[in-house]
């Protein structure tokens, strides 16, 4: 099928949304919830268009989940949506006044005054609740942290506030992370994440420190395969599986 984003024409594929289109065809709209490996969180409204439906009729809509059809028209930078964007940013600048990362980014792009902390919040805040973290950690598998409290005091954090058994120290939270929200620290062969401390493993072949012996173990379980070799990295591993390959 075909639409059209700011009279751009695109091909787009059944199922695909507005914003996956945009971004295949080098049309950026800003977000921060939305992680192409965690779809469908449509929590921070960033991401919002301008949509022509029929008879003409202009709606703001979410582009992570709104379905891409055939002859949609489709605007990113209009005014009207530049100023709604601004106010959501403003928002959640507002939410979290330290956040780093991209919030800090779009901020500075979209030129967000500064509101001087109006609303009663913590003046440390970074996080702002986009769920990207426990989502990464819930398709994981591990369920190591997860929203808090109810309200104006909800959090993400392990169960009861302690390191949580499941934690593999993957770092995954901290990856997807769009505001530098999750502490996670390295020094020498450790890494510690939500109060745990991990140790690193040394790649066999390069000598580059890449998992803890908790995530290398998890993966040899989701994929299944006695053979696993965890002695080298994810870059190394594939390269010593292509030769092998190239060699048979």
């Amino acid at each position: 099928m075909r639409l059209f984003i700011d009279d751009k024409p695109c091909e787009a594929a059944p199922g695909q949304h507005v914003l996956e289109v945009a971004r295949l065809h080098g049309i950026e709209i800003p977000t921060l919830c939305y992680h192409e490996a965690l779809p469908d969180q449509a929590c921070c409204r960033l991401c919002i268009v301008d949509v022509v439906t029929g008879a003409e009729k202009h709606a703001a809509v979410v582009s992570c989940t709104y379905p891409a059809s055939e002859g949609l028209q489709v605007y990113t930078q209009t005014e009207q949506i530049r100023g709604l964007r601004r106010t959501i940013l403003a928002l959640l600048k507002e939410e979290a006044p330290v956040a780093e990362g991209r919030l800090k980014e779009l901020c500075e792009e979209y030129e967000v005054p500064d509101y001087s902390l109006r609303f009663n919040v913590d003046a440390d805040e970074k996080c702002i609740l986009c769920g990207l973290c426990t989502k990464a950690c819930e398709e994981l598998g591990s369920f190591a942290i997860q929203g808090t409290q109810r309200g104006i005091d909800k959090e993400v954090s392990p169960p009861f506030g302690e390191p949580a058994e499941t934690c593999i120290g993957c770092a995954s939270c901290s990856r997807v992370c769009p505001t530098g929200a999750i502490e996670c620290t390295e020094e020498g062969e450790t890494r510690t994440i939500w109060g745990k401390t991990f140790t690193l493993l040394r790649c066999a072949s390069c000598g580059a420190l890449y998992a803890t012996p908790e995530e290398l173990d998890w993966l040899k379980v989701k994929l299944q395969d006695v053979e696993f070799n965890k002695e080298y990295c994810p870059a190394c591993r594939g390269r010593i599986v292509a030769q092998s390959h190239a060699e048979l």
